[in-house]
C-alpha cells in the first residue's frame, strides 16, 4: 500500500521517475502514478517526488541520497507492484558508497 511508505525518514532525499507516455515498456510505471501516487504524495507532502515523461525513453527511477549520492534501478516492464516494492526498498536503503 503506497500511503504507508514513510520517505524522507532515512538517507534518501528525492525520487525521479522517468517514463515514456506511450511505450509499452512504461505501462506498470504509468498505472503506479494512476494508482498509487497520490496516496504516496498524501503521505509524503513535504518529499520532493519528482515524475519526468518523455517520448521514447526507457522507465527508470532515480534515488538521491544524502550527499548528492544517485542511484537508479529500471523499471522496464515492471508491472505497477514491482514498482511500489522498488519504491519501498529505495526508501529503505542506505546510499551506496561512491
Amino acid at each position: 500500500m503506497a500511503s504507508a511508505i514513510r520517505l524522507g525518514t532515512g538517507a534518501l532525499r528525492e525520487l525521479r521517475i522517468h517514463l515514456c507516455l506511450k511505450s509499452p515498456a512504461s505501462n506498470g510505471v504509468r498505472a503506479f502514478i494512476e494508482n498509487d501516487y497520490v496516496p504516496l504524495k498524501k503521505n509524503n507532502l513535504n518529499f520532493p517526488i519528482l515524475i519526468r515523461e518523455a517520448s521514447g525513453i526507457s522507465p527508470r527511477i532515480w534515488a538521491r541520497y544524502e550527499y548528492g549520492v544517485e542511484t537508479n534501478v529500471s523499471l522496464e516492464d515492471a508491472p505497477r507492484e514491482k514498482v511500489l516494492e522498488i519504491v519501498r526498498s529505495l526508501a529503505a536503503q542506505s546510499p551506496p558508497k561512491s
